[in-house]
């Protein structure tokens, strides 16, 4: 099993990365696995106390399980992804069985920062995009798809998100295999991945 770990600001296109390289790739060969579902489980915590958790900081996540459930994976074993609600701030009680694939790939923020995480990535990519351009993309997704409003958005950019990324994010660039550009379709990087992933496929 080859594990791709798929860092980058909020807003970066780390998505559109993991789609044009699953779209390279031989069809059920490749399986997904976001940071985004392992944030740590604050069913403990009241909803306006969750709305105030720093969900930019590595000690949002559950790296623990993360790293367990990569290991499970590398095993032959099929795991239960949790599944995170970002209406709620919370993980909701559903799991998605995820089965291990030839090509597993990790994608996240903060992917990088975690030093056993890391250790288990075969290859390292960080895309980067401006922080103008990140700061559009999140405002157009937090209001579309997790029912924010254009105050909250921007008051989290300004007091968490531009910090931790400073911070956190940014800095683990240093970490990366590869850096990835997405100011636009970047099909010489995307080649370069495809080539190194086939490359350890077939050692």
């Amino acid at each position: 099993m080859l594990i791709i770990g798929i860092a980058g600001g909020t807003g970066s296109g780390k998505t559109t990365v993991v789609n044009q390289i699953i779209n390279e790739l031989p069809p059920n060969e490749v399986g997904v696995i976001s940071q985004d579902s392992y944030y740590k489980d604050t069913s403990h915590l009241p909803f306006e106390e969750r709305v105030k958790i720093n969900f930019d900081h590595p000690k949002a996540i559950d790296f623990e399980l993360l790293v367990a459930h990569l290991k499970e994976l590398k095993q032959g074993k099929t795991i239960e992804q949790p599944v995170y609600s970002f209406v709620e701030h919370n993980r909701t009680k559903e799991t998605v069985a995820t089965a291990p694939k030839h090509v597993m790939i990790v994608e996240g923020i903060l992917i990088l920062t975690h030093p056993d995480i890391r250790d288990m990535f075969d290859i390292k990519i960080y895309v980067h995009a401006d922080s103008d351009e990140r700061l559009i993309r999140r405002l157009k997704r937090d209001i579309a798809e997790r029912g924010r409003d254009l105050d909250e958005v921007l008051s989290r950019y300004q007091t968490t998100l531009k910090p931790m990324h400073q911070q956190f994010i940014e800095p683990t660039k240093e970490y990366a295999d590869i850096i990835i550009p997405t100011n636009r379709y970047n099909t010489v990087a995307v080649d370069i991945v495809r080539t190194i992933i086939n490359q350890k496929l077939n050692v």
